[in-house]
């Protein structure tokens, strides 16, 4: 019944005032086309890439310094594709044009502090006062500012900072370890390093003197370095001056920041954002498919080194106060921080709503009174968490999304005009070509399919750090199917309900020449509440042949009862040909620090690979959790 009825359903009156509704008045007026629906505007945002960006630029009153001569000159492979050429603007001034005197512009709590208002006065005098002291360190348009940073409103305004002086962010955070920091940083050379001397995790505080040392000393050449103490003695939260950044106009493609993929297999990929591709993007998903307008509040719990926090950056373009919690992800704090602040957008990774439903938590809806909708990236959101959740709130849009760091934004989210099916995203969002194809490209429906994007995007990567012929770009994306980007993803569309995300492609399980996504075997398993959490790896023997082992988190004891009712939960809600060759039963599911389940290290350790080929511990969550594994394979033998 969860996959036949519709969860929730905007009324005609949400979907009239929708900020989606009023894109679509203006386009078609702009036009002169009626949109009967949203898949009429969809197929026109990628059928006409012209008219679909300049009209998203427009409706958005893009402030372009200079403008531009064309919106879009479209070339195969994509990244030779031109945006907006010849024109020069600043996302910062796209912030500051959002300055309303003494409201507030963050919201700031954490693991063991008040929480703490901080108006747009005070967030931009602390901004100007950094772009002071980094012009002083000679940082100029171009230059990159690599920070080593807390989840703190410093962070905010040291990017903004950096982004007003028409420079390069990149961040990583505390939690990463000094080699992992090293490993991204050293692709860049930044000109100066941002850093926190300490961070609280789960009520115990860290220093970090050491790991700022040893990434300083090892960085060549040396950055300058400016250290933070991570207080807020530095704010002035009375001040009423109005401190303009006076930013920067750069080209439409001058890198905003650079992000990386988690090289939990190798070295990560420096992929750099386009300024103008962000800009555009960030509004165009933030508005029209997650419904953030001014004075709302928004928050999505996140790290600096997740995407997810340059994501919700966009925040601010829209005039919404941005809430930051700094410190780990606590099921009860963080629902209390929803409620205390009367957040509209609580943002969360899937394992954080997974692990919501099947606790002991009980939430009043009436306790959470502005709260609109409940955001979910990161994995795959179970169809038991989706119908948790809104039986926990009836009215609230829960929006699940799927992209990642290479767009850093989604491809699939929200869409008020549309229903919410339990399991499945709502819609490939405008601008995006979304399709499942098969093995030899063609689009399928119904089935799972790779996820390819048919037309390029201006967040697309504009390049990657050191690949000046972009032959890393390339075979990141475009080896496997000719004139499409391939995402790696598993992808199923069904039409009438949305689309579901089956497991990354390289974690992919074969049975009989069968290919199944992992994502099937963990929303079955989230059926069933003896089981917490699971991961599923495809192992190649001696025989030639593979063996499909399911590790899994008991709730209670391990029996053999346990294991015929894990492989009868797989049998009912997938298929025979899903169930495990072998269960295994672990303490704990090793995760990235972005909430991702490693699929492929734990593959590459079961089949003999040593820890520093298949893994790096300094980008985990639970890094201890590999012992487990490399148990499991000395007791199993080498395979190959």
């Amino acid at each position: 019944m969860l996959q036949e009825t519709p969860l929730w359903k905007a009324s005609e009156k949400e979907q009239d005032n929708s900020q989606l509704r009023a894109f679509m008045r203006y386009a078609s007026q702009r036009h002169g086309i009626p949109f009967a629906n949203y898949a009429a505007i969809h197929q026109w945002s990628v059928e006409r890439l012209e008219d679909f960006w300049g009209t998203v630029a427009a409706f958005f009153e893009i402030q372009f310094s200079h403008p531009y001569k064309k919106v879009v000159s479209p070339h195969t492979p994509f990244y030779r594709t031109q945006w907006f050429e010849g024109s020069t603007l600043s996302y910062a001034q796209h912030i500051e044009r959002q300055f309303k005197d003494q409201r507030p512009a963050l919201i700031y709590g954490g693991e063991k502090q008040t929480t703490v208002s901080i108006s747009w006065n005070a967030l931009f005098l602390r901004a100007d006062e950094i772009k002071i002291t980094l012009q002083k360190m000679g940082i100029q348009k171009g230059d990159v500012v690599a920070g080593y940073l807390r989840h703190h409103p410093d962070t905010i305004a040291a990017f903004l900072a950096t982004n007003a002086l028409g420079a390069i962010w990149s961040c990583c955070s505390p939690d990463f370890g000094p080699a992992s920091v090293i490993q991204r940083f050293e692709q860049l050379s930044p000109k100066v390093l941002l850093a926190h001397q300490q961070y609280m995790h789960k009520g115990k505080k860290y220093d970090l003197k050491e790991k700022i040392t040893a990434i300083h000393q090892q960085l060549s050449p040396a950055p300058q370095l400016l250290e933070l103490d991570g207080s807020l003695d530095a704010w002035d939260f009375t001040t009423t001056e109005k401190r303009s950044l006076a930013p920067l106009p750069v080209p439409f493609d001058h890198p905003i920041w650079v992000l990386f993929s988690s090289g939990t297999t190798g070295q990560p990929k420096a992929i750099t954002h386009r300024t103008g591709g962000m800009l555009l993007e960030q509004y165009k998903a933030l508005v029209l498919h997650q419904e953030v307008v001014e004075g709302e509040r928004f928050f999505w719990h996140t790290t600096t080194g997740w995407m997810m926090w340059n994501y919700a950056l966009g925040a601010l373009l829209c005039g919404a106060t941005l809430a930051l919690y700094d410190g780990a992800a606590d099921l009860q704090k963080h629902w209390d921080f929803a409620q205390r602040e009367k957040l509209h957008h609580f943002g969360h990774g899937a394992p954080f709503f997974n692990a919501s439903s099947q606790s002991e938590l009980h939430l009043n809806p009436k306790d959470f009174p502005a709260l609109k909708t409940i955001g979910s990236t990161g994995a795959p959101l179970s169809k038991k968490s989706f119908a948790w959740l809104q039986q926990q709130f009836p009215k609230v849009h829960i929006i699940s999304l799927s992209g990642g760091t290479d767009v850093c934004s989604a491809f699939l989210g929200g869409n008020r005009l549309l229903p919410v099916y339990a399991g499945f995203l709502q819609c490939a969002m405008l601008g995006a070509a979304v399709a499942a194809v098969d093995e030899n490209g063609q689009k399928i429906l119904h089935q799972k399919g790779e996820l390819v994007l048919a037309q390029p995007m201006p967040c697309m990567p504009v390049y990657f750090m050191n690949d000046p012929e972009k032959k890393r770009y390339h075979a990141a994306y475009f080896e496997r199917f000719d004139g499409v980007w391939t995402h790696g993803d598993w992808l199923e569309e069904q039409p009438e309900k949305g689309f579901r995300i089956l497991g990354r492609a390289d974690a992919t399980l074969n049975r009989n020449g069968i290919r199944i996504g992992t994502a099937e075997i963990y929303h079955a398993l989230q059926q069933s509440d003896a089981v917490l959490d699971s991961l599923m790896v495809d192992v190649e023997q001696n025989n030639d042949k593979s063996a499909l082992i399911l590790f899994a988190v008991a709730k209670d004891t391990p029996s053999e009862q346990l294991n015929n009712t894990v492989l009868e939960c797989i049998r009912q809600h997938c298929s025979a040909r899903h169930l495990p060759d072998q269960i295994v039963w672990v303490a704990e599911v090793p995760y990235t620090l972005s909430g991702k389940k490693m699929e492929l290290p734990v593959k590459k350790i079961v089949e003999g690979q040593s820890l520093d080929i298949a893994a790096t511990k300094g980008l985990m969550r639970n890094p201890n959790s590999l012992d487990a594994f490399f148990a499991f394979k000395k007791m199993r033998g080498n395979p190959h």
